[in-house]
C-alpha cells in the first residue's frame, strides 16, 4: 500500500481539511500519514470557534519520523496558517519529499479575498512554497495573490492559460487552476504541464449551492488518484466527478 502525509489542520466539526483528506485518502486505498497544524472547534463559517496552534509540534514529529526512518510516497500541504507553518512545510519537502509527489494546495483566498488574518506578504512566502512542488492546484483569487495580478470575475480561456504558464514559471512542474467555468453550468479545472506544454480540462455541471471544504475534498481525491498511479487526466475526471457525488 502506498503511504502519503499531509500537513493541514483538524476540524472537529466540518468537512474541510484533516477531517476530509484523511478519510477520502484512506478510502482511495492509500495509507495516509497526517501532520495537524491546528485544532478547530469547528471551520472558520462558524462563529466563536476554539483553536489550538501546534506548530510547537511540527518540527519533533518530523524528527521523530527521521530516527524511525519513515519513508513517503507522496506529500500533500493544505491550510497553512503562518510564516513559520510554511517554513516548515519546505522542511518537510526537503526531508521527505525529494523524489516524490508533492501537491500544495495554497488554501488562502477565495471570492478575490485573502481568508482573515493572511496579507499580501504571506502569499508572497507561499510562492516559496509552490516552487517547491510537483503539482500546484490553486483556484483563480488564490493564483492572483500568488502572482501579484488583479483578480477577475470575468475571463476566457486564453487569459487561464496565460496564468497556468505564469504559475509554472514560480517552479511547479504543473499547475491546476481549479473552480474554472469556461461556459454557463459548467465547472471544472484546467491544467498546464509546463514540461511538455499540453493542457488538461475537466468539467461537471455547476451544483446550485456553495459548500465550505469542497477545495479540500477536490485537492484530496486528486492527490491520492495520483499516488495510485492514475494519468493526469483521469486524476482530474476523477477529482472533478467526486465533489457532485457525495
Amino acid at each position: 500500500m502506498n503511504r502519503i502525509v499531509t500537513m493541514q489542520d483538524v476540524s472537529c466539526i466540518g468537512r474541510c481539511s484533516l477531517t476530509v483528506a484523511l478519510p477520502v485518502i484512506s478510502a482511495m486505498g492509500v495509507e495516509c500519514g497526517v501532520i495537524p497544524t491546528a485544532v478547530l472547534s469547528t471551520h472558520t463559517m462558524f462563529r466563536g470557534f476554539t483553536f489550538h496552534d501546534l506548530t510547537g509540534e511540527i518540527r519533533p514529529i518530523l524528527d521523530h519520523w527521521k530516527r524511525e526512518g519513515f519513508a513517503f510516497d507522496g506529500v500533500y500541504t493544505g491550510y497553512l496558517g503562518s510564516f513559520e507553518q510554511l517554513a516548515l512545510a519546505k522542511a518537510l519537502f526537503q526531508e521527505f519529499g525529494e523524489g516524490k509527489l508533492v501537491v500544495v494546495d495554497p488554501c488562502m483566498a477565495d471570492n478575490g479575498k485573502l481568508y482573515p488574518g493572511f496579507t499580501q506578504e504571506f502569499a508572497d512566502e507561499m510562492r516559496s512554497v509552490c516552487a517547491m512542488a510537483d503539482v500546484i492546484v490553486p483556484n483563480l483569487t488564490e493564483a492572483s495573490f500568488l502572482l501579484q495580478e488583479p483578480y477577475r470575475t470575468e475571463y476566457d480561456e486564453p487569459y487561464v492559460q496565460e496564468t497556468l504558464r505564469k504559475l509554472c514559471i514560480l517552479g511547479c512542474k504543473k499547475a491546476v487552476l481549479t473552480g474554472i467555468s469556461l461556459e454557463p453550468g459548467r465547472l471544472g479545472a484546467y491544467a498546464l504541464d509546463s514540461d511538455s506544454g499540453f493542457y488538461y480540462q475537466s468539467y461537471q455541471a455547476e451544483q446550485p449551492a456553495k459548500f465550505h471544504g469542497t477545495g479540500d475534498l477536490w485537492a484530496s481525491t486528486f492527490f491520492a488518484a495520483l499516488v495510485r498511479g492514475k494519468s493526469f487526466q483521469k486524476a482530474l475526471d476523477i477529482a472533478c466527478d467526486y465533489p457532485t457525488e457525495t
